[in-house]
């Protein structure tokens, strides 16, 4: 039986190429449930209802972006690990501070006070990257039990490397690398 995996995606470029790793997370053994922060979703859907639509039969499950009613029942299984793929400075620091306000926040901020492995793989650029509340957040969220894939100069620091502005790659996104920082999904 597959183990669930909740893939949280932010508005960032890598966003728009979901589909590359929930298929990777897929081969891996794992049951992928697919959160989108509010601006990712807007993206999916501006791609064309298509889109929205084609990562719900990949994965199965609905693509969930807001917070259900109280009276509504859940419509995804309950998590076995989460990831937070592509990571924006936006939710590493608000993440780190605790703020709720939307699903995928309040997902990752519940997931610190649960026995749920917990990997975030940013993208940014490099003058995102000196921001002075992202070296904070990080240090927050790692002594929380986070696995943070940022490469940022500290010991515990392997993985992302922030770019140039502009000058991301996409193609270049190391979904492979945050997989590997789970459990095994089988």
């Amino acid at each position: 039986m597959n183990r669930t995996l909740y893939l949280i995606s932010c508005a960032a470029p890598p966003a728009r190429h979901v589909a590359t790793g929930i298929r990777a997370a897929q081969s891996a053994g794992w049951d992928v449930c697919l959160v989108l922060t509010p601006s990712a979703y807007r993206w999916a859907e501006e791609d064309g209802e298509n889109e929205v639509d084609a990562l719900r039969k990949l994965t199965g499950h609905p693509v969930r972006y807001r917070y259900k009613l109280p009276s509504q029942s859940d419509v995804l299984p309950d998590p076995d690990a989460l990831l937070v793929a592509p990571a924006t400075l936006n939710t590493l620091t608000k993440w780190a501070d605790g703020h709720a306000d939307t699903l995928a926040l309040g997902l990752v901020t519940e997931g610190l006070g649960l026995p749920l492995p917990i990997v975030a793989l940013p993208y940014l650029n490099n003058a995102q990257a000196q921001h002075p509340a992202l070296s904070r957040a990080v240090s927050t969220l790692r002594k929380a039990g986070v696995t943070v894939l940022l490469d940022d100069g500290t010991p515990e620091g392997r993985g992302f490397r922030p770019h140039r502005p502009k000058q991301g790659d996409v193609t270049a996104y190391p979904w492979e690398l945050a997989l590997d920082a789970l459990p095994s999904g089988s």
